[in-house]
């Protein structure tokens, strides 16, 4: 878990969400790949504050950076249903040569955490698929925005 989530500190980034009919199975809770789905949608919401001029689809696009995920450590510890509103978050906890490492946190409004994870992203060229550093002006965004919580 990130320091931000241990002191009780706001998260790098989070979003509100209310929890769709189409995010769940049929016993109505969320299917759990579609906590995958939100959370990438999260990242790219993020990066394009990050990075406003190009945005997740320019660093991928345009650049062709990939962000692959290459681990990814989950923990369900509690049901989100149709119409709940929670709340996504995601905190940097190290950001590396060519990688970093993020912890989600889907919360309820009721303060539950719903699940946590811990993933870890690489960044690769999308023409040889092999890792390379990460861009300096998305390092340099990445390091600030975790050092000012809350964005």
């Amino acid at each position: 878990m990130s320091e931000t989530a241990k002191t009780g500190g706001k998260p790098t980034f989070s979003r509100r969400h209310k929890i769709h009919f189409s995010e769940c199975d049929p016993a109505g809770i969320v299917f759990y790949p579609q906590y995958f789905v939100l959370f990438n949608d999260l990242i790219e919401s993020w990066i394009d504050e990050l990075m406003p001029d190009e945005g997740y689809h320019g660093i991928i696009g345009a650049r062709r950076v990939g962000m692959p995920t290459v681990r990814l450590e989950v923990d369900f510890t509690a049901v989100s249903r149709m119409g709940d509103d929670v709340t996504l978050s995601l905190d940097v906890q190290r950001v590396g040569q060519a990688s970093l490492t993020l912890a989600w946190a889907c919360t309820g409004a009721d303060g539950v955490v719903r699940m946590s994870a811990t993933q870890t992203i690489v960044t690769t060229s999308l023409d040889t698929h092999k890792a390379i550093a990460i861009p300096d002006d998305l390092r340099e965004a990445l390091v600030a925005s975790a050092a000012r919580p809350g964005v």
